[in-house]
């Protein structure tokens, strides 16, 4: 009965954060909401035995992801008056996407069926002494190694390209010029000056 109560608060929460994330006009109240959201999609992984996957989504998208996204939403110039302006534009070809997306969402759930058999093509669980990270492991480093590796590439491009887009350079500040610095030789370096004797440095 608990666990039931959790997954309906988890689930409710977790479905209304999502809808306020593609209905909020700012874009850092949808990052916000959307982190929410992950929250609320952890603790469902929770429920179901799977804390390696909450704990993942905690620390790697919430953490990580989304922290990146809210940061480059906040230091990007955006000019929200020329995005709103658009809205009107493209509001037709959304609509008609919207509405044949919950057309199909409908026609999957009125033709939603469980098979009488279903229960006996359930795959056999795991041995009970792996855990589930180690059971994720195998798995995920010895099927699925290539999209694992492709997975982590696409994260660092966009690493890269925020950085790339924040990244804001102002004519009156002085710059370390690394070529320059190594490129020194020992004449443009050090001067040497004959003094006389008691005269010293003018």
């Amino acid at each position: 009965m608990l666990s039931a109560l959790f997954f309906y608060l988890f689930a409710i929460l977790c479905v209304g954060a999502a809808f306020m994330v593609i209905s909020v006009k700012n874009p850092v109240h949808a990052v916000l909401f959307l982190i929410l959201a992950f929250f609320n999609a952890a603790g469902l992984f929770v429920l179901l035995g799977a804390e390696f996957l909450a704990m993942i989504l905690v620390v790697v998208y919430v953490g990580a992801v989304l922290v990146l996204f809210l940061f480059v939403v906040m230091m990007l110039d955006v000019d929200f008056a020329v995005l709103r302006a658009g809205f009107l534009k493209y509001l037709p070809i959304g609509a008609t996407i919207g509405i044949l997306l919950l057309v199909e969402l409908i026609f999957i759930v009125g033709a939603w069926i469980t098979a009488p058999d279903i229960v006996a093509q359930a795959p056999t669980p795991p041995a009970s002494d792996v855990t589930n990270t180690e059971a994720l492991g195998l798995i995920l480093y010895t099927r699925y190694v290539y999209l694992f590796e492709a997975a982590g590439l696409i994260l660092l491009v966009a690493m890269i390209g925020a950085i790339v887009l924040t990244l804001q350079h102002k004519r009156d500040v002085r710059r370390q010029s690394v070529a320059a610095q190594v490129g020194r030789t020992r004449e443009m370096a050090v001067e040497v000056v004959e003094v006389e004797s008691g005269r010293g440095l003018s």
